[in-house]
């Protein structure tokens, strides 16, 4: 087991779980500190909400009608689970994949947590240019997923050596 760990890709499994750890903690940050559907000010582009999303990325199937819950968790566990096994079978030495990997598999078990747990996912940053233009609000876990999709499309740029 030790070998699998510190041999393959798994060895960069502590991130995912950082990014879990990073994700819940703010989130109950938010949930002890702001009532549902209110914010606080904290500069002229950026807010902490509470709010919840009920469907998947920008609220993607939010208005569905409940199915969309068990949908998105399906999607959370199949994806972390063929990452994993990817990352099981990587060198260690793929790191800035093993990393991309890593923070997706992070990223959507801390949603997949919330949508087990409240039946939503809890977002709470709030970007915005001057009450005109808003970004969808989110939260770790998205950025996580986010900064983990865009790091697997830039290691798929690099060119890397063939083994013989």
């Amino acid at each position: 087991m030790m070998k699998l760990l510190t041999k393959t890709g798994l060895r960069w499994i502590w991130l995912a779980v950082l990014a879990i750890v990073l994700d819940q903690i703010t989130k109950l940050a938010i949930m002890q500190h702001i009532p549902y559907g209110h914010g606080v000010y904290v500069t002229s582009f950026f807010n902490l909400v509470h709010v919840y999303n009920l469907g998947a990325a920008f609220s993607f199937l939010a208005g569905a009608e409940g199915w969309q819950r068990w949908l998105f968790s399906g999607l959370a566990v199949v994806i972390s689970g063929i990452l994993l096994v990817a990352m099981a079978r990587a060198p260690a030495k793929l790191s800035l994949t093993n990393v991309a990997y890593s923070l997706v598999i992070g990223g959507a078990l801390g949603n997949l947590i919330d949508r087990i747990i409240y039946g939503h996912v809890v977002d709470f940053l709030d970007f915005h240019w001057q009450e005109v233009y808003r970004f969808a609000t989110f939260n770790v876990a998205d950025m996580a997923i986010t900064c983990g999709a865009a790091l697997i499309i830039l290691d798929g740029f690099i060119k890397k050596p063939v083994d013989k």
